[in-house]
């Protein structure tokens, strides 16, 4: 397989660092890392992009996910590896990652079971990493960026 071109955020003058400015923003919400590394790991799943699971399992396990829970984020609601809160922000990435899968995309079931465990400013690093994942999966799967070639 050959990407189609670089990257588009590295391409374009001035994407790259806002962008890293929103994941460094992500990251600063009082969210455990591990949590945010689940988030990412599932919403790249169902995005099928390859580069964003391969670099979501290295970044899990180097905050400490261990590699049971990685072998099954695809599954996590049969897995018993995840806690209630992980749960919570699993489910909320799903949802907000197939907004048109229905037509109350994140209902409020969903929303209400993540602010049970998170305050608003947590709730603000969740949504924010689920976008930006998701804009990263974008950039990546649209132009077949290649598994591992960013580090």
């Amino acid at each position: 397989m050959q990407s189609r071109m670089q990257n588009p955020a590295a391409v374009l003058t001035g994407a790259m660092r806002p962008i890293q400015e929103l994941f460094k923003a992500a990251h600063s919400g009082g969210v455990d890392q591990q949590t945010l590394e689940l988030v990412h790991l599932r919403a790249s799943q169902i995005n099928g992009c390859s580069p964003c699971v391969d670099s979501g399992v290295k970044s899990a396990r180097k905050a400490g996910v261990g590699d049971d829970k990685l072998a099954l984020v695809a599954a996590w609601r049969e897995a018993p590896y995840f806690t209630d809160e992980e749960r919570a922000a699993l489910a909320l990435a799903e949802a907000a990652t197939r907004l048109a899968d229905r037509p109350d995309a994140v209902d409020d079931e969903t929303w209400d079971a993540a602010a049970t465990y998170y305050d608003e400013k947590q709730l603000a690093a969740i949504v924010l990493m689920i976008a930006l994942t998701n804009l990263f999966n974008r950039l990546n799967a649209t132009t077949r960026q290649i598994a591992g070639a960013w580090g």
